[in-house]
């Protein structure tokens, strides 16, 4: 049985993914800080419960399963923002956003990467629609997901040569609670958003080509661009 990690699995697009993973028949490692509320009912699915922002105590954590696990797959989907005039940000939300998004998948790349070569694995980067066009008060948002987006391209180019996958999805609005920090959300009509299973689905696809293709970039938009303040 080959296995997966997977950060951000305790709700939205991560724990839909978790979802996805299980039905193709992947043991799934989710990392989440709660699974209270979408704890998944499967032998296969292990939760470790877990502050990304404690580095030290997530990189044991990746220890301990590389003692007994090889991965094969890799998807960095937690993410954190915070939205409004770059000048009204404090620097404790700069760096948080700039550690969750950026600095946790780098090191977790690095702690995962020799396994995902050996097995000419994946990794999955969810990053944002916002790593391609400029973001409007969400500037620190939007910089850290591009880094995400350009990590990955320069990665595959690294790794090709070894058989590894490494692929940036690119979501445009989607129905989650990670707009909770914003003065905005996704527009009431159902064609102004995406659903979190149909960026699971993305994943899906990527992970059923066969082998020597390789999906490098897919972006996901809904049919209209809508959004409403609170």
């Amino acid at each position: 049985m080959k296995t997966a990690i997977i950060t951000g699995a305790s709700s939205g697009i991560g724990f839909e993914i978790s979802k996805i993973l299980l039905k193709l028949g992947y043991k799934v490692y989710g990392i989440g800080r709660d699974f209270s509320k979408n704890n998944i009912q499967n032998n296969n699915f292990i939760p470790i419960i877990c502050e990304l922002s404690n580095i030290e105590f997530l990189c044991e954590k990746i220890k301990d399963i590389r003692k007994n696990e090889e991965i094969y797959i890799l998807i960095n989907n937690a993410g954190v923002g915070y939205f409004g005039p770059h000048e009204e940000l404090n620097t404790k939300k700069i760096h948080e956003i700039v550690s969750i998004n950026l600095e946790i998948p780098l090191v977790l790349t690095n702690l995962l990467l020799r396994d995902i070569k050996k097995n000419k694995g994946f990794i999955v980067n969810i990053s944002s629609i916002t790593a391609k066009k400029s973001s409007t008060y969400g500037c620190a948002y939007g910089a850290s997901k591009a880094a995400l987006s350009h990590f990955s391209n320069s990665l595959f180019d690294e790794t090709r040569k070894y058989g590894v996958k490494v692929i940036s999805i690119h979501p445009d609005m989607t129905k989650t609670n990670f707009y909770r920090n914003a003065n905005f959300k996704e527009g009431s009509a159902l064609e102004s958003y995406l659903m979190p299973e149909e960026v699971a689905k993305a994943v899906e696809f990527v992970l059923s080509q066969r082998d020597g293709v390789a999906i490098t970039d897919i972006t996901l938009k809904p049919q209209k661009h809508m959004i409403e303040r609170k």
